[in-house]
């Protein structure tokens, strides 16, 4: 299926009956299955399990190499190299799955779940493409399942007091934000271009690796798999799609931002081809206020690739540095920063001694098995972290377009430049046997 006509048929979609699903309850054993074994699979697999009402009945790589740990958790549990083989051989015999592959992979496996009435958590960004994003939000909605993305700093105590505090008003009503990441977009595979083909390993699947992407010829060394694949156009979003659900997501939260962008600009970049990421990137976005924000609208500037933000006309001293990367939320009453994975820190300094309460940090993995056998969704399900992930993605597509404002109508999935219909990149063209069917 082609980009316009996946489009056509999303913008169209309406929520039916929802799927059969089976009911659990708070004293039942949660059947769990994951999707990627090492790695972030091998970490989430193994925090699911920590639970004592969770139990591993399946677990699922394209690499048997790369399965040793998980047969070691659960011995006598099967292992499969497709997902598809996995659900249909074992329908009825599981009730949660871990998705933890590549970008590309996450809707293709996500969706085929849900529609099965299998309860998801996937990894981040949620989907490699805005249009799987809008399908996996609509998907979760009609089945009924819960979900869960895998931005595990989303219950960590740093970001719940961050959000609190601008809930509470602290700061005052928010100007602006600005978010940044010290990651690069490209460097991890080391190459910009395609390098010489290699063997296949006998322990991996190659077709099912592939997926959903055009095909190309296996390489050797850390250049796709299992390592290098985030740099690559094909299958990963780069820096702004790895770090941007977790460091925006504070934002997102805070600020309950429920509306999209309406207009996106990438200013600047380092250079981009057919293949890799750019290494750098700033991104603005514009998005319209919430009773949070001073404005009826607000920018929030994405930089990455080293950039950080810039404390000019805020409260925070020239003497103070920002972190390496983090979110700067300039307040009418004052300025927050926010670092990635650190304590929230406001300014002017004296202004706020004795007046931060800290949040407590909650098990984002037990939550969402306590959700599966509660029926209770908790937060970050498909339902908040498809729009985040929109607006992310919806990022990269302006980086292809450098210089170019575009206008985002979330209601219609139409973007446009000054000039032309840019819909096209919101989705792509799937290979022959692995196609994603619109909701």
């Amino acid at each position: 299926m082609k980009r316009r006509k996946l489009l056509k048929t999303a913008a169209v979609s309406t929520l039916s009956a929802p799927a059969f699903l089976r009911s659990r309850n708070l004293n039942s054993t949660l059947q769990m299955a994951s999707v990627g074994t090492e790695a972030k699979g091998w970490s989430d697999t193994i925090l699911m399990s920590t639970h004592a009402k969770a139990r591993h009945v399946a677990f699922c790589d394209v690499d048997l190499a790369r399965t040793r740990q998980a047969k070691g958790l659960q011995p006598d549990a099967p292992v499969f190299q497709s997902s598809r083989e996995m659900f249909e051989k074992m329908e009825g015999k599981i009730d949660a799955v871990t998705v933890s592959t590549p970008d590309h992979m996450h809707a293709y496996i996500s969706l085929d779940a849900m529609r099965r009435g299998i309860h998801v958590h996937c990894q981040k960004p949620l989907t490699h493409n805005v249009w799987e994003s809008r399908q996996m939000r609509l998907q979760a909605a009609k089945s009924k399942v819960i979900t869960r993305m895998g931005n595990q700093i989303h219950s960590h105590k740093h970001y719940r007091t961050g959000v609190r505090i601008i809930q509470d008003g602290l700061i005052g009503k928010i100007k602006s934000v600005q978010s940044w990441c010290n990651a690069t977009g490209h460097g991890k595979s080391g190459h910009i271009s395609r390098p010489k083909s290699a063997p296949i390993p006998k322990t991996l699947n190659w077709d099912q690796w592939i997926g959903v992407a055009p095909t190309r010829p296996f390489v050797a060394g850390r250049v796709y798999h299992p390592w290098g694949w985030r740099d690559w156009q094909d299958f990963g979003n780069g820096c702004l799609g790895d770090f941007g659900c977790h460091i925006l997501d504070p934002v997102f939260t805070a600020l309950q931002i429920h509306k999209a962008p309406t207009h996106l600009l990438c200013t600047d970049h380092t250079g981009i081809n057919e293949e890799v990421w750019p290494a750098q990137n700033v991104v603005k976005y514009d998005f319209p206020g919430t009773k949070f924000t001073e404005k009826d609208s607000f920018e929030i500037i994405w930089l990455d690739g080293g950039r950080r933000g810039n404390a000019r006309g805020t409260h925070i001293p020239r003497e103070i540095g920002l972190p390496s990367s983090g979110s700067l939320f300039h307040g009418t009453e004052g300025t927050m920063v926010l670092p990635h994975v650190g304590a929230p820190r406001l300014y002017p300094q004296e202004k706020f001694v004795g007046k931060i309460k800290e949040e407590a940090s909650l098990d984002h993995y037990h939550g969402f098995i306590d959700g599966c056998l509660s029926g209770k969704q908790p937060s970050d399900g498909f339902d908040y972290a498809g729009p985040l992930t929109e607006a992310v993605l919806l990022g990269n597509i302006a980086v292809r377009h450098r210089d170019q404002k575009l206008e985002w109508n979330e209601d219609k999935m139409s973007l446009r430049s000054p000039t032309t219909d840019l819909s096209n990149w919101l989705t792509r063209d799937y290979r022959d046997g692995w196609e994603i069917k619109p909701v």
